[in-house]
């Protein structure tokens, strides 16, 4: 967060001094400077820290740097002590050729804040080079005739220095007939006229040799010379003539070679071979000899190499007439170089910041500054960038532009921008250039993971295997590295009872979720927790989904049969009158099964029975019925073996065994089976005796505590069972009796039980019972409310 605001306080800082540099400095003279040329490298210059009032480290702090036209820089800046020093030995022939004063500009960049100051060099010329005379022989034929005070062109020399150090004057060895005139050109140079101050004579002396020197301004002065060979000829006393002393033409420069500039004429007033003219280039340059050619017998001067603007404005030809007795006449030819859009502009980058953190409100990208070589409208600049992106062009000094951003930029958006910078003169026709850059918004954490839902809802089945994969939560984040990279993890649960480490685990690389224990449908059969996803970025960002995991009921519990009851010590025995007839309710088997939907619902199937046909199971309520009327011929006692099986795949299944007496009344409250009855028949009387008094003793008691239970519940809930509980010998309490929810009997089940009387069997009557809201559950096979059940002491339960 540090780095960011110093970030973000650099960039205003950026923008502020742009526009107080625009301010400031706008019409501020450069600062000048000078150097020796041929002074070595690494030389002194001047102190910058001083010269811009600055501290001698603020110049490192400010990260200055020294940059040049064409990014070629002759000095270099020791940021530590705020020297400008030589970056290399400069030479002023080499840099600036003939152009006078030779200043080389550059300009002085402050990085931190930003900040530029315009500076110039001026390379001072020394005298380092002699006079050269291209021709170091030269033939002068002069005619006897001619008069004194006739002056005669002379080749000049060339000195590549300048000012002072350039040629001052022209000298010629001692004679008696010739002095030397020195002349200054339109273009500033020097060149020799030879006077003549005597007339020839042929006859006394037909040639002469003289020296000619020519000598430069320097201290100690330096000099070259040619030699003159003079050859005195008869009367041809007419020189050529031309027709204009003085041609001024004009010429675009974007001219093809061999284009026709002028045709020069001249005449001469001789006749014959004396009146013959040829014309040639005269005190031509090397530079004038590759640009022009002239045609020696027409006069016609044509382009031989491509001319530049850019590079010399100005031609001055100097054009000579000669007959062919030697004579010769001169003119001059001044051309003028006319500039055409034949540059495109240039781009020039000196800064340039390639990444750029998105949600920054104002950022620089780049600073550049843009040229053109051509003059007046040619070399006006426009500079624009495509109008479709968030990027601003502000115009500070001297043709520098800056490119910030327009406005935050979100890397979600557009991760990358290509910019093109174009820059445009206003020329004709219009000449462009162009400069791709590409910027990279870096990556700031400001979005959080997002999951692909709010809510999962997760299936398993129980009994599975440990770490076994249930499911998987996905969460994306937008940004990118670090920062999208999404890690899960478990919330803590809002049930502090559920135990949910135990339960799952989560994988925090990929959100995979695994159970981590067998899961029991019977004990827990949905739960639910959070998770989050968290990215790494700083600081962390996080989302929440809920995650719900239902398990699967699996056909894992047999059918337990309730009633008849299978852990008693003596076998339960049902009494059916041999008077019942087809359809009688013996007993009905009451089962449970602790799984749910299918796997619960059960099926009654008589498996085994002492006599096949008699009895028979109603497959869906477990009632055990007669199936047909009995006869005396029917065995007294009955085995059956009950099957109760669930619908579950496989299907489980559990049985139970019933027996089952015939007797001829409920008058008797016990009566053995036929086997016992043989058996006392032949035991001991006073054995008998005492049995039946027990059976006796027993039944009274036992009735008289059924009384008084009746009795006392009929006191109590008088009110309540008013009209449910009478029979014919008037109202009895009734009694609630609960059968707690299980397996199949999945909700609580309350029964009213009334004692009936009048009743020669004493019965009990299940009523009605009281079946709350399943909610959706299948309660299982229905139990017949008025089912009839005895016990082994001859009361009915129905």
């Amino acid at each position: 967060m540090e780095a960011s605001g110093k970030f973000i306080c650099r960039q205003r800082q950026v923008v502020l001094f742009f526009v107080l540099l625009g301010l400031s400095q706008a019409g501020m003279e450069p600062r000048r400077y000078s150097v020796v040329e041929e002074t070595e490298g690494s030389s002194f210059v001047t102190n910058l820290a001083k010269d811009l009032g600055l501290g001698q480290r603020e110049l490192s702090k400010r990260g200055a740097r020294v940059i040049s036209k064409g990014n070629k820089l002759h000095l270099k800046l020791d940021q530590e002590t705020g020297d400008l020093l030589l970056n290399e030995k400069l030479d002023r022939e080499e840099l600036c050729g003939h152009t006078d004063p030779c200043v080389l500009r550059f300009q002085v960049l402050l990085e931190n804040p930003l900040q530029f100051f315009q500076a110039e060099l001026q390379v001072i010329d020394i005298n380092d080079h002699s006079p050269v005379f291209v021709d170091r022989d030269m033939l002068l034929k002069i005619s006897e005739s001619s008069p004194p005070g006739t002056t005669f062109p002379l080749k000049n020399a060339q000195d590549v220095d300048v000012g002072r150090n350039n040629i001052e004057t022209y000298i010629i060895s001692p004679n008696s007939y010739f002095r030397v005139l020195t002349r200054k050109s339109s273009d500033g140079s020097r060149y020799p006229e030879l006077v003549l101050d005597k007339a020839l004579d042929r006859e006394q002396e037909p040639e002469l040799r003289l020296t000619l020197t020519a000598q430069d301004g320097g201290s100690p002065p330096r000099s070259g010379i040619a030699q003159i060979n003079i050859e005195v000829v008869d009367i041809n006393d007419n020189a050529p003539e031309f027709e204009q002393s003085l041609y001024r033409v004009k010429i675009p420069e974007d001219s093809p070679i061999g284009f026709l500039i002028v045709t020069v004429s001249a005449t001469d007033a001789d006749i014959g071979v004396n009146g013959e003219i040829s014309y040639s280039l005269f005190q031509a340059s090397e530079e004038i000899c590759k640009t022009f050619e002239i045609n020696s017998m027409t006069g016609e001067i044509r382009l031989k190499k491509q001319l530049d603007f850019e590079r010399i404005q100005f031609y001055e030809v100097n054009i000579e007439a000669r007959d062919s007795g030697s004579f010769s006449g001169k003119c001059t030819v001044l051309t003028q170089v006319l500039d055409v859009n034949d540059n495109a502009p240039e781009i020039t980058m000196s800064a340039f910041t390639r990444h750029i953190p998105e949600n920054s409100p104002e950022a620089m990208v780049a600073v550049f500054s843009v040229s053109d070589l051509d003059s007046e409208e040619n070399g006006k600049i426009n500079c624009t960038i495509q109008d479709d992106l968030p990027f601003l062009l502000k115009s500070s000094l001297e043709n520098f532009y800056t490119l910030v951003t327009e406005r935050p930029l979100d890397r979600e958006s557009q991760a990358e921008y290509n910019i093109t910078i174009t820059v445009t003169d206003s020329g004709t026709p219009r000449l462009k250039t162009q400069h791709n850059i590409t910027v990279t918004v870096s990556d700031v954490n400001d979005n959080a993971p997002a999951f692909s839902q709010t809510t999962y809802t997760l299936r398993v089945r129980e009994n599975n295997s440990p770490a076994l994969h249930i499911g998987s939560v996905s969460a994306t984040d937008r940004d990118s590295g670090a920062n999208a990279q999404v890690t899960y993890s478990l919330l803590p649960p809002a049930d502090p009872q559920l135990p949910l480490a135990s339960l799952v685990s989560i994988n925090a690389d990929n959100g995979q979720l695994f159970a981590l224990r067998s899961l029991d449908y019977e004990a827990l059969q949905a739960f639910e927790f959070g998770v989050r996803a968290a990215d790494r970025g700083s600081p962390a960002l996080s989302s929440q989904a809920r995650v719900r995991v239902l398990v699967l009921d699996d056909n894992d519990n047999a059918p337990f049969v309730l009633y008849p009851p299978q852990n008693g010590s003596a076998p339960c025995t049902e009494l059916v009158p041999r008077a019942a007839e087809a359809g009688y309710l013996v007993t009905k088997v009451v089962a449970v099964d602790g799984d749910s939907g299918q796997n619960a619902w059960l099926s009654y199937q008589l498996l085994k029975a002492t006599e096949p046909g008699l009895f028979g199971v109603w497959a869906h309520n477990g009632e055990v019925r007669t199936a047909r009327l009995l006869s005396e011929r029917d065995a007294v006692k009955h085995r059956l073996v009950v099957l109760v099986r669930d619908n579950g795949e496989p299907p489980r299944s559990a049985s139970v065994t019933l027996h089952v007496l015939l007797v001829d009344g409920f008058s008797q409250p016990y009566l053995p089976l036929p086997e016992v009855a043989a058996a006392e028949a032949r035991a001991d009387p006073l054995t008998v005796y005492l049995v039946v008094a027990l059976a006796s003793v027993s039944s009274l008691f036992l009735f008289s505590v059924l009384v008084f239970v009746a009795v006392r519940l009929c006191r109590r809930s008088r009110a309540a069972s008013a009209g449910r509980c009478s029979g014919p010998e008037g109202h009895f309490p009734g009694h609630l009796v609960d059968v707690s929810g299980a397996g199949t009997l999945s909700q609580s089940y309350q029964y009213e039980v009334c004692l009936r009387g009048g009743s020669g069997t004493s019965e009990f009557k299940f009523l009605k019972p009281n079946v709350p809201n399943f909610q959706g559950h299948s309660p299982g096979p229905e139990i017949e409310e008025n089912a009839n059940f005895r016990n082994d002491f001859g009361f009915s339960i129905q």
